[in-house]
């Protein structure tokens, strides 16, 4: 992990995950790019309707706010959690004509 994945995970760590963890979410920070941190929103916080809205009010604010010279804009990365594919392959099968 590079020294700034390091920085960046400490903010997550101290500011980011306990708020998240409160309503059953993570997060896992993938890449930085360009002052554009890439994160994934796992648990609770996968799909939820109010992704964007955490995303910009707690992610990116504390993470500009710590490390404006690092983290300029934070994008999520959208994924589906396992369990939630699985349903999905299970109502495929399970409905296939």
């Amino acid at each position: 992990m590079t020294e700034d994945l390091k920085r960046i995970e400490t903010v997550l760590d101290e500011k980011v995950r306990p708020a998240l963890r409160a309503h059953g979410g993570e997060i896992a920070a993938d890449h930085l790019e360009d002052g554009v941190l890439y994160v994934k929103l796992l648990g609770q916080c996968a799909g939820c309707p109010s992704a964007d809205l955490t995303s910009e009010t707690i992610v990116e604010a504390e993470l500009t706010a710590a490390l404006p010279e690092l983290v300029r804009k934070v994008a999520v990365i959208q994924t589906v959690s396992d369990e939630l594919w699985e349903q999905a392959k299970k109502l495929l099968r399970d409905h296939h004509l």
